[in-house]
């Protein structure tokens, strides 16, 4: 997750036309017609403000989400609120410039501007102030959310994690599952508000709804990013049917009727992970005879005696083997790596950039596993992207669009292979290639399961901040969502007393969401690209760019360029095409596919969502 914190607070810009009144005129004097000068002055006053003050908002954004208690909930709200309340002044500052002939990067600027709020206050004290509330609450409510048993013992997000990822007691898996679930429910009035307040923000701004307004951040018509997606999806969708069919099956054979259903969908609590977005945590389970992989990275890590630093210096090598400097010294002595036994801390993974230069962290409750080896890698990604574009103006300084920023990392994790493992030591010798089926059985728990979960959480609030949805089906309208796109549904019947949405980070903590379902998409066409440039031959999936400077020069190439140009641009200057494309992940996948369906031979595939 990318924590870019561009907070700011201040002075107010642009002119105020003054109101006169006089014998003659009873009403205000017309606003005088804004100009190219004023425009250009507008712009560079909120750059110096945002660059000027946006650390601060850094530091204070960063100790809540280390010490969250009631003090420093208090100073984010109290931030947020300043943060928000400047933000949606200079946006509605902007649209006075609306029909301005400006040059490509002044336009550019102004359309990003008003486009760079995630949840728009209106222009009221009072209302900003409740949605900066809101949005405290929210995210704290996730933050120290627990499961708390008959028994007295209670859970907090890693521990049901962990129970989720390694129980193979249904009973167990189902009580976890319920009990998560449980902290959502007091957060459904105050998401009900928030949608109501930062809709009548959006619409200040000229958008329809804040889901439009998310929409219209990809340099193109809002209807048109949303059929783009759907695009996407229907390029990889056979992918995940074939993988969904074969799943089922095994976990029928392995848990009997807790898993079976007449209408072909999976109850969502058998998956190994709590929202049954990734399935890789019940290989065990799935991945057997000629799914073997050879080798089990996280045993590997574990026996080679890995620490959480030794981790990310794992994740930081591979970036410098790129041509990448090295992360500062002030990464090691600030960031967190473990989670600390006197305190709620978040321990939701993310890479900040306090001061938007070189003060680059990660926060993250390390575990020696693979899955977090893979998410260093991810959030390291964050970093050396943010560290790219530093020179770049204040506005400027973001990736070509959201799923980019979460593609960066995610691309270079693919390149751990066995060769690479190999390179570090770590394995003697690379599994022969019978072992492939394993390795992408592995990958494709994760990455193929995950697209549709992707897609769905933003079409869901698309469909509430529209209307679509109101907040008296909130919970159908999701689940109605995850059986159409997934074919999962609960273990036990859910109704609108619960609040499931709010028992997924993102949605709480107000995080739009389809940037890694896009991100699933890039980080396969970057490393198809890269492996391309490197002279690879081989299958895509055995392909590390590990120690290639010229990749590495061709991708830096891409990152300083953040946010100044259409993503189109940036795509083009290290792909050599301007359109996204799932024909590298099924490229990828393509001998996992031909096994699948192999397997799936004379099963009934496919569910009934109703």
């Amino acid at each position: 997750m990318n924590k870019v914190t561009a907070g700011v607070v201040g002075v107010l810009l642009g002119a105020v036309a003054s109101w006169v009144i006089t014998s003659y005129d009873s009403g205000p004097a017309p606003e005088p017609a804004p100009t190219v000068e004023e425009a250009t002055a507008f712009i560079v006053e909120v750059e110096k403000t945002y660059d000027e003050l946006g650390e601060y908002a850094g530091h204070v954004f960063w100790v809540q989400a280390n010490f969250v208690n009631f003090d420093t909930n208090f100073l984010v709200a109290k931030a947020s609120e300043e943060f928000t309340a400047l933000g949606v002044k200079y946006a509605n500052q902007a649209k006075r410039f609306n029909d301005l002939e400006l040059s490509v990067d002044l336009r550019r600027k102004i359309n990003l501007l008003k486009q760079g709020l995630t949840l728009p206050a209106p222009d009221d004290p009072e209302k900003n102030k409740e949605l900066a509330q809101i949005t405290t609450d929210l995210d704290s409510s996730y933050a120290t959310g627990k499961y708390c048993r008959e028994d007295g013992t209670c859970l907090n997000d890693r521990d049901i994690i962990r129970t989720m990822a390694t129980s193979r007691d249904a009973d167990e898996l189902l009580d976890v599952w319920k009990g998560w679930r449980t902290i959502s429910p007091p957060m459904r009035d105050k998401f009900a508000r928030l949608v109501e307040i930062s809709n009548e923000g959006a619409r200040e701004l000229g958008y329809a709804n804040v889901g439009d307004l998310w929409r219209a951040g990809y340099d193109m018509k809002a209807e048109d990013f949303a059929a783009e997606v759907d695009r996407l999806w229907g390029d990889v969708k056979p992918l995940y049917e074939s993988l969904h069919c074969y799943v089922r099956g095994k976990l029928v054979e392995h848990y009997g009727d807790a898993a079976r259903s007449d209408d072909g969908m999976i109850p969502a609590h058998l998956l190994g992970n709590v929202w049954a977005q990734q399935w890789g945590n019940i290989f065990d389970i799935v991945g057997e005879g000629g799914a073997d992989p050879g080798f089990d990275l996280t045993k590997i890590l574990q026996g080679n005696g890995f620490d959480e630093r030794r981790m990310v210096e794992a994740g930081e090598a591979f970036f410098t083997s790129l041509g990448f400097d090295e992360l500062p010294e002030t990464f090691w002595e600030r960031s967190l790596f473990t989670k600390p036994r006197d305190r709620d801390v978040q321990c939701h993974a993310s890479a900040w950039s306090i001061d938007a230069k070189d003060d680059l962290r990660i926060k993250m409750c390390i575990e020696i596993t693979a899955d977090d080896f893979s998410t260093i890698h991810h959030e390291l990604g964050h970093n050396f992207y943010q560290r790219a574009y530093k020179g770049q103006p204040t506005l400027f300084q973001g990736g070509a669009n959201d799923g980019f920023h979460e593609a960066i990392g995610d691309f270079i994790a693919l390149s751990i292979t066995p060769s690479y493992l190999k390179q570090l030591n770590l394995l003697q010798e690379e599994p022969d290639a019978s072992k492939d089926v394993g390795l992408l059985m592995i990958q494709g728990l994760d990455k193929i399961a995950f697209l549709p979960f992707g897609l769905l959480i933003d079409k869901w609030r698309w469909q509430v901040f529209s209307g679509e949805v109101t907040s008296e089906n909130y919970n159908a309208a999701w689940w109605a969502l995850r059986q159409q796109y997934q074919g999962v549904k609960p273990p036990v019947e859910r109704s609108e007393a619960d609040f499931d949405p709010g028992a997924k980070y993102h949605i709480p903590g107000n995080v739009p969401y389809m940037r890694y379902f896009l991100a699933h998409i890039l980080q396969f066409q970057f490393h198809k690209a890269a492996c391309d440039m490197a002279g690879w031959e081989g299958p895509l999936h055995r392909c590390s760019i590990y120690g290639n400077e010229e990749v590495g020069k061709r991708f830096n190439e891409m990152l300083v360029m953040g946010s100044s140009k259409p993503w189109p641009e940036a795509l083009k200057a290290f792909t050599g095409t301007d359109k996204m494309d799932g024909s590298a992940l099924v490229e990828y996948f393509a001998p996992l596919k031909v096994w699948l369906d192999e397997k799936n031979a004379g099963q009934q595939c496919g569910w009934n969502a109703g």
